[in-house]
């Protein structure tokens, strides 16, 4: 009876080993959920992280039953987050590096009727080589000009039927079909991820390169312009240091009218002008 059966079939039980092993065998276990991601998302990624991430393809139930039984710190936690089709993604890397990478490799995929569009999408002016017949009628409904010429549909103009934000609808998604048009950006990021008994959440995962790049360059400017205030020497900021210290004494020096090649000319004109200044007030001096 299968409500008696205690062995999973084999390809699940290599799958309940997997869950099993890989856990102990990484540090980071990183969830995706397959709602919004298609399969022709997975290859070009399993190939291209092929030596730094393994990625199963799990059921929420086995999983579930693994997880009950690991001893690793919150990933029982992470089991209530398995519903439906899952992947599990395991890695030595930091999680939020994996989830930068996974944002970096978008690809665009063709549109299903509902799919909002991530781009105008652009229908160029180019013969189709469809034959004519139904299909006019769905380039009429687009609003996309054509002409047949040459036995096949022709269209006569740019035309923008979607711009970006829009919902597809299901003709429009098939003709852009025919036309090898791919209007939507489809990407993977991670749901969850557990990293050295730490769970975080997907919000938790988000970084922005670019502002964090910033954040980092607006430190290292405030730490160079510190160090060099108190005088503290570092590779970064000697050639700064030592054109202060080189300013100031050459400043000092001009003061206390004590001649250097560097600053003689400034003392030489100082004493000009100061001399200049005595022999004027001397030619309005009257003895009492």
């Amino acid at each position: 009876m299968l409500e008696n059966r205690t062995k999973f079939p084999k390809k699940k039980a290599h799958m309940y080993q997997l869950l099993q092993d890989l856990p102990k065998k990484y540090n980071v276990m990183a969830l995706v959920r397959m709602e919004k991601v298609r399969a022709s998302q997975l290859l070009p990624l399993r190939k291209k992280f092929r030596n730094e991430v393994e990625i199963i393809s799990i059921k929420d139930k086995i999983a579930k039953k693994v997880f009950e039984k690991l001893d690793i710190p919150h990933i029982k936690k992470m089991g209530e987050k398995l519903t439906g089709q899952c992947l599990l993604m395991f890695t030595n890397m930091s999680p939020f590096k994996l989830n930068v990478l996974l944002g970096q490799n978008k690809i665009m995929l063709a549109a299903r009727g509902g799919d909002i569009a991530s781009v105008d999408v652009v229908v160029p002016p180019k013969n189709t080589g469809i034959a004519p017949g139904p299909m006019l009628t769905e380039f009429k409904e687009n609003k996309i000009p054509t002409k047949i010429d040459q036995g096949t549909i022709w269209i006569l103009k740019e035309t923008t039927p979607v711009k970006k934000g829009e919902v597809v609808s299901t003709r429009l998604a098939a003709l852009l079909g025919k036309l090898d048009i791919k209007p939507i950006e489809a990407g993977i990021s991670l749901n969850s991820a557990l990293s050295e008994s730490v769970l975080f959440a997907e919000e938790e995962l988000v970084v922005d390169v670019e502002k964090f790049r910033e954040q980092i360059s607006q430190a290292h400017q405030s730490a160079i312009s510190l160090s060099i205030e108190a005088a503290y020497i570092t590779n970064d900021n000697i050639e700064q240091i030592l054109a202060k210290a080189s300013q100031s004494a050459h400043s000092v020096s001009t003061e206390a009218g004590y001649v250097t090649d560097e600053n003689k000319e400034e003392i030489l004109q100082k004493a000009h002008v100061h001399a200049k200044s005595v022999s004027a007030k001397a030619k309005d001096y009257s003895p009492a």
